[in-house]
């Protein structure tokens, strides 16, 4: 957990207004949830590992015998935790209000969240999370408009060129079977089918023999990576789907990926080919996902900055019946990082450096005067001794130029120049 200076929280901000501005201009409408939700909802099976992760609120009034008999029982300490991510507070929040809210629903979620990781580089106990959501649509047409939106944001972040890889939970599970693993060793073989791009192909295979599952199965699924495949280009569509994936994948659900990228090139035009890419081997660690799956790629990192993909199953946990439900949440910590400040922030601001002497309604007068005159940001400094420092520091948090005050300046008289 980090604490943010000027400087840093300032840039933060105008990261979030860009993204809340384009998620706005595609038609979602921004909600907001408490940062603490009941135990049980946190801890219902459909977090995955950031379940572990979560934190726990004590119960109010226990007495010491209380905590010490139930300390092998956390929902019996703890009746109330704080959100690990959004996802799970918005299934909750449309059970809620959904007599309040339109058939098809797009929300915009963006707030902290915790989860207790151990500390090191990348990993932070309290993050932003920055998400889109579709409810009650089950057509590819929702999965598009999450896709498109969401590029269409880092591209107005200055990271154009980005990527999304797809890939189908539902192809996963067909593609598991068809190689002979069973049902119950489908969780295992995903976490390890997920470490493919550091270890390989080799590597895959060793670690699935090591978890004893079906032998014939892992012989399958490694003459499959090991297959002959020609080098050449196919973009996102059918071709390129059905060539990822083993012989007489289900139609169903090529034709759903299809779809998706043929919604993708209509809304966007002029950019040629959709920046999609199958993935038959995209995992996605979080177990409520039920259809397609995504991740966004930048070719500036090597790490995904953003993904998601649909939970079907979620929404009707807490309304008693199915209600369809995908997501896509944007890395804000990674993004923010690789965003420059002057990229997203042209606006004028001025420090005004007056001497000791001069009164604090002339001051006032001269600061107001060019906030009429459209700055968008005006400070007030006294004059030090170290006039660089003063000046270094003002660019520092963000300031464009200066000026000196002195003590009956006429008002609109002053001179603004630049800092560099």
């Amino acid at each position: 957990m980090r604490d943010f200076l000027p400087a840093d929280k300032a840039r933060r901000e105008r990261v979030l207004a860009v993204i809340r501005e384009r998620y706005r201009s595609h038609g979602f409408d921004e909600i907001e949830t408490p940062v603490v939700e009941e135990h049980g909802r946190l801890h219902a099976g459909i977090g995955g590992d950031n379940e572990k992760l979560s934190y726990s609120i004590l119960r109010r009034g226990l007495e010491a015998d209380a905590i010490r008999g139930a300390a092998d029982d956390p929902a019996a300490l703890s009746d109330l935790g704080l959100r690990y991510d959004l996802t799970v507070p918005l299934a909750r929040f449309y059970a809620t209000n959904r007599g309040q809210l339109p058939t098809v629903f797009r929300a915009i979620q963006i707030g902290p969240v915790w989860r207790a990781e151990r500390p090191q580089k990348g990993r932070y106990r309290q993050f932003v999370q920055c998400d889109i959501d579709i409810i009650g649509d089950d057509s590819a047409r929702a999965e598009a408009e999450l896709i498109v939106a969401s590029i269409d944001t880092v591209d107005a972040l200055g990271l154009e060129g980005g990527i999304v890889r797809v890939n189908d939970r539902r192809a996963l599970d067909w593609m598991l079977d068809s190689f002979g693993f069973t049902e119950d060793e489908r969780p295992g073989v995903l976490i390890t089918i997920d470490k493919l791009d550091k270890v390989g192909p080799d590597g895959v295979a060793a670690e699935l023999r090591d978890r004893a599952v079906t032998p014939h199965a892992v012989d399958a699924f490694e003459a499959f990576l090991k297959r002959p495949q020609t080098r050449e280009y196919n973009a996102y569509g059918e071709r390129q789907i059905r060539k990822a994936l083993p012989d007489g994948a289900p139609d169903e659900i090529v034709a759903h990926l299809v779809s998706l990228g043929e919604a993708v090139v209509a809304a966007r035009p002029d950019a040629g080919d959709p920046p999609l890419v199958y993935d038959p081997f995209l995992v996605r660690g979080m177990g409520y996902y039920t259809g397609t799956i995504f991740e966004l790629a930048h070719p500036s990192v090597s790490y995904s900055l953003g993904g998601g993909g649909r939970y079907d199953g979620m929404i009707g946990r807490f309304l008693g019946q199915q209600v369809p439900a995908v997501g896509f949440s944007i890395g804000f910590e990674r993004i923010v990082d690789l965003v420059a400040a002057q990229e997203v922030d042209q606006a004028q601001a001025v420090v005004l450096v007056h001497d000791a002497d001069v009164p604090v309604a002339e001051l006032l007068a001269h600061k107001s005067a060019l906030l009429r005159d459209g700055i968008a940001r005006v400070r007030l400094e006294r004059r030090a001794k170290n006039m660089k420092a003063l000046l270094e520091r003002a660019a520092a948090d963000g300031y464009t130029g200066f000026a000196a005050v002195r003590s009956g300046d006429a008002v609109g008289s002053i001179e603004v120049k630049p800092l560099g």
